[in-house]
């Protein structure tokens, strides 16, 4: 499920995407009929318009007119992501070909620089984006030398400097740009976190025993989730909140249940049970939360179905709920509970071998026993508070 802020983030997106598109193909057209047809008829016109038939012109052209449709299809499928790349390689690279074909083969001095190239590099902060400036300036200078050395020509040197110039302005733009933008999301990500803590707080009040088990559940889980390597910051940083509150649901369990020191009978634990689905429910349109609801939902289903709520079966659990049941279930033995005392880090970590391939997802496991070593240091350092 898309979280508002990814939606947010994409409308924004495509919105830059058609601003640049429609800035683009106004100037690329503008330009070419000033350039081949308006100049010429001018007193001061430029030759090398007027005498200019170059095959890569119209091959531009077609690729151009080609990429309409393309931005359409990528725009629907919510990728726009995509079109500022296809574009920017595209006019480049053939404009490499058509300046070293065309000025090889005449004897006009070769004239550098058109006003696409200004429009690309000035509008590239818009994107907020690094690489694609770095796209931008590093393929432009690219451009320019190869052109200079192929023709032999350094005057080319005057139009490297205005390029660099230009660059330099609108990369300190861009760091603007970036600066607010991680401002706000810094800012963002504090009212979630202390949002997700308050609550978390309310639950252990409920259950004393459960007291630092969620961020410890959020830590370990933490570890595992980047030693498999599937996972980008910004992904884990979305799946600690909702490691934090896989047990939210918890809160709607009676106390006389939750803290029984007793066993729990066949119907106080299908109350217990509940709670995964009860906390799925309270976080299903929780902004930051609601994209890794399965770890609320599923980190009690096992590896071989025999698990719950919904009796799911080897990677029909979702992997970052997989990663949860086996940390969950560790910090679970490794705590003191109302109806027994913690184990042993040993013996848990033992237990969780022995469920590999009927509890817990073999291959995790055997990620689990590498980062072993590191979950014993969080532990110990939460028992030091």
């Amino acid at each position: 499920m898309k979280n508002t802020l990814q939606t947010s983030l994409l409308s924004e997106e495509k919105q830059a995407t058609k601003w640049f598109l429609g800035l683009f193909y106004s100037v690329f057209l503008i330009y070419d009929v000033f350039y081949y047809y308006l100049l010429p008829t001018l007193p001061w016109g430029n030759e090398v318009s007027i005498s200019t038939t170059n095959v890569f012109d119209y091959i531009l052209y077609a690729v151009m007119i080609g990429l309409i449709p393309v931005s359409y299809y990528f725009m629907k499928k919510n990728k726009p992501g995509i079109l500022k790349y296809l574009y920017f390689i595209s006019y480049t690279s053939i404009n490499i070909f058509s300046d070293i074909w065309f000025y090889s083969n005449s004897d006009f001095a070769y004239t550098s620089g058109n006003l696409v190239e200004i429009v690309i590099i000035i509008f590239s902060p818009i994107f907020v984006n690094k690489r694609y400036f770095y796209l931008v300036f590093f393929g432009t200078t690219f451009k320019y030398l190869v052109a200079g050395l192929f023709l032999k020509y350094s005057v080319v040197m005057v139009t490297l400097l205005v390029v660099i110039v230009l660059s330099m302005i609108t990369f300190i733009i861009l760091l603007r740009f970036l600066s607010y933008v991680e401002t706000v999301t810094s800012s963002y990500d504090k009212q979630i976190e202390g949002i997700v803590k308050g609550i978390i707080a309310t639950l252990e009040l409920k259950d004393p025993y459960t007291r630092g088990h969620s961020e410890r559940v959020a830590e370990y889980a933490m570890v595992l989730a980047t030693e498999t390597g599937k996972y980008n910051k910004d992904e884990l940083k979305y799946f600690y909140y909702a490691c934090l509150l896989h047990d939210i649901g918890k809160i709607h369990i009676p106390d006389a249940i939750l803290t029984k020191p007793g066993k729990l009978t066949k119907e106080e634990y299908e109350t217990i049970k509940m709670h995964t689905v009860v906390g799925a429910k309270a976080v299903h349109e929780v902004e930051g939360i609601s994209a890794n609801i399965d770890v609320v939902l599923s980190h009690h289903e096992r590896w071989d179905g025999k698990g719950y709520p919904n009796g799911l079966k080897e990677e029909e659990t979702p992997l970052l709920a997989r990663i949860t049941a086996i940390v969950d279930a560790f910090d679970a033995m490794t705590s003191s509970r109302s109806y027994r005392s913690a184990l042993p880090f040993e013996e848990a970590y033992r237990r969780i071998i022995d469920g590999s391939g009927t509890q817990f997802d073999p291959q995790l496991v055997k990620l689990f026993m590498n980062v072993y070593p590191n979950l014993r240091e969080i532990h110990e350092k939460h028992n030091s508070h």
